[in-house]
């Protein structure tokens, strides 16, 4: 078959031919019908510091996918030959205290998709049948194999209640982007959304942000004070930091009201600093971390989304060939897209 290869220590990937794989007992072998790519990849892609101290080579990396099985393990009894399924990109180890009180999604021993095991960029992948996450056969396959980053955002957004809230989301990279869209879909009253880029607020403004700010043309002082202006003085309800930015994380809690909540999913680079009394404690600030999606909730929570209406069309702004992977990673690290989706 056809992969993408992290082959070297170095920037880039390799279109390599590579052997059939074959399911153990319990996999399956499913044919890649569309994979997206992630924040995560172009870290591998790029090889800096993260990478080069967590990914072994050769590996095919690649962890959001949906496709068709074509071949399963002799002890496989959930799904058969022929299904339409996603993957869950993380496999637990169900044995740590977390996995055994129902906290899988934070388990202490994980291993992911495309970094620990040979990954989704390629024309199949082994997949465990517990990750196995069967897809309605009439989504197309640029939405069905981007389920797993929308689950970050239906924990990102709906940790608590946002009907009728108003919620400010920093940051319109894919997930905040998905982000918004659930926040339309669940009844928040007003969605405000920052970035640094006008390709992405335009496409906040499609999903449903009633207000886009870019942080590259105001202070942070005036930020703050043009989301404080559009809340009426009072705050957000919640806030959404999605971006990693010091700027975006201090935008983000003293732009929430007093008794609010703030949900922390962007990673940032390096430490950051925070006057701790008057931006938390003193406002009686709820904060959140979210890493992964809940297993499997999430997952379920999220077809009724879709069944809802939830669109998230303007999210998914190129499709290409395996071939033009270089290209792909290209748009991520510009900015200039939404999600770009491989079809091999």
């Amino acid at each position: 078959m056809k992969a993408l290869v992290k082959a070297k220590p170095e920037r880039g990937l390799t279109l390599a031919d590579w052997p059939d794989p074959k399911p153990r007992p319990t996999e399956v072998v499913v044919r890649v019908k569309a994979t997206s790519l992630c924040g995560t990849d172009a870290h591998i892609y790029n090889w800096d510091e993260w990478a080069s101290q967590r990914v072994q080579l050769p590996r095919i990396i690649g962890h959001e996918v949906c496709g068709e099985i074509v071949e399963v393990g002799a002890e496989v009894a959930s799904v058969k030959v022929g299904d339409f399924v996603a993957a869950e990109s993380h496999l637990t180890c169900g044995a740590c205290f977390q996995c055994r009180t129902c906290q899988g999604h934070v388990c202490r021993n994980y291993q992911i998709l495309g970094i620990d095991f040979d990954g989704s960029y390629a024309e199949f992948v082994v997949l465990p049948e517990r990750v196995l996450w069967k897809t309605n056969p009439d989504i197309p396959p640029e939405f069905a194999c981007v389920q797993e980053p929308l689950g970050n955002a239906v924990d990102a957004a709906l940790v608590e209640d946002v009907t009728g809230h108003t919620v400010l989301v920093n940051g319109c990279g894919p997930t905040g982007l998905f982000a918004i869209a659930i926040l339309r879909t669940s009844g928040a009253a007003q969605i405000l959304a920052t970035d640094i880029s006008e390709y992405r607020l335009n496409l906040a403004g499609q999903l449903g942000a009633d207000e886009v700010f870019n942080a590259k043309m105001l202070s942070p002082n005036d930020l703050t004070q043009a989301v404080l202006d559009a809340t009426g003085n009072e705050g957000v309800d919640a806030a959404l930091e999605m971006s990693g930015h010091p700027d975006a994380l201090h935008l983000a809690f003293r732009a929430v009201k007093n008794g609010g909540r703030v949900t922390l999913f962007g990673i940032p680079t390096g430490l950051v600093c925070f006057d701790l009394p008057n931006e938390i404690i003193f406002k009686g600030i709820r904060v959140d971390g979210v890493t992964g999606r809940r297993l499997f909730g999430t997952w379920y929570r999220l077809a009724g989304l879709f069944k809802a209406g939830l669109n998230i069309q303007p999210v998914v702004t190129h499709t290409i060939a395996l071939a033009d992977f270089a290209k792909g990673f290209e748009l991520v690290n510009s900015g200039q897209c939404g999600k770009v989706v491989m079809i091999p």
